[in-house]
C-alpha cells in the first residue's frame, strides 16, 4: 500500500523546505505502519491552472494524478502565506475538481469517483496563527470528491506572531503537541487505509441518483 505527499511549499527544488520536513517525518512514520511513501513538491512540475483532468500544452498535472489513482493515502502539506494555504494547494484542491465530470475518474458500475476507498489528511507550516484554517479547507474539499477523513488528520506547526524562524530552525520537530498531533494522524490514516482495502464502500451511487430523481421534481 502506498502513501502520497504533496508538498505545495512555494519554493522549488533543491531549495530546502519546512513543509517538506514535516511530511518527510509523517512519511517515515507511515513506512514504519508498512506503507510505501512518495513525497513530491508541486514546484517540481508544470501544473497549469484549471480544473480539468489535462489542460493540455505541457501540463503535467496528468503525472500527478496517474499517481494519486495508485495510493491508497493522500496528504497535502501546506504552508500559510498571508493567513492562508499556499496558493499551489489551492491548485490541487482546483485540479481535483475534474473528478466531478471526468468519467474516466467514476466507476462505472457504482458511480463512485476515484478517491473513493482512499484516505486523506493534510499538514501545515506557518510562522503565524492559520493553521486551524487551512486545514478546514484542505480536509472539506478533499471529502468533497470522495476521500475518506479519519479522525486526527491534520498536523501543524506555527511560530510565534511576527517570527521569523521557520519549523525546523524553531525546534518545532522537537514541540510535543505537533509531534502528538502527527502521530494521532499516521496511526488514523493508516489504520483506516487498511480498513477500507478490507471492506470497501459499496455505495452505489448511480443508485442513489436514480432514487434523488424519483423523489424530486424534474430539473428545467
Amino acid at each position: 500500500m502506498k502513501a502520497l505527499f504533496v508538498n505545495c511549499t512555494l519554493k522549488r527544488s533543491p531549495d530546502f523546505s519546512n513543509t517538506g520536513a514535516m511530511a518527510e517525518k509523517a512519511a517515515l512514520q507511515l513506512r514504519e505502519e508498512g506503507f510505501e511513501t512518495e513525497i513530491i513538491r508541486l514546484n517540481d512540475y508544470q501544473v497549469l491552472t484549471g480544473n480539468s483532468s489535462d489542460e493540455g500544452d505541457g501540463d503535467e498535472w496528468p503525472q500527478i494524478l496517474e499517481k494519486i489513482k495508485a495510493c491508497q493515502i493522500f496528504v497535502i502539506a501546506t504552508p500559510i502565506w498571508m493567513g492562508h494555504l499556499a496558493s499551489t494547494s489551492q491548485k490541487v484542491i482546483e485540479r481535483l475538481d475534474a473528478i466531478f465530470r471526468d468519467e474516466d475518474l467514476m466507476d462505472k458500475e457504482t458511480g463512485q469517483f476515484m478517491p473513493y476507498n482512499k484516505v486523506a489528511g493534510c499538514l501545515v507550516t506557518g510562522n503565524e496563527d492559520g493553521a486551524h484554517s487551512c486545514a478546514a479547507q484542505v480536509l472539506w474539499s478533499l471529502q468533497e470528491v470522495g476521500f475518506t477523513i479519519p479522525p486526527n488528520v491534520n498536523a501543524y506547526w506555527v511560530g510565534l506572531a511576527g517570527g521569523e524562524k521557520d519549523y525546523v530552525e524553531a525546534g518545532g520537530e522537537r514541540y510535543l503537541y505537533t509531534n502528538k498531533s502527527l502521530r494521532y494522524m499516521t496511526g488514523n490514516l493508516a489504520f483506516f487505509a487498511k480498513l477500507l482495502a478490507s471492506n470497501p464502500i459499496t455505495t452505489d451511487l448511480n443508485q442513489a441518483n436514480e432514487k434523488a430523481k424519483a423523489e424530486s421534481d424534474p430539473e428545467d
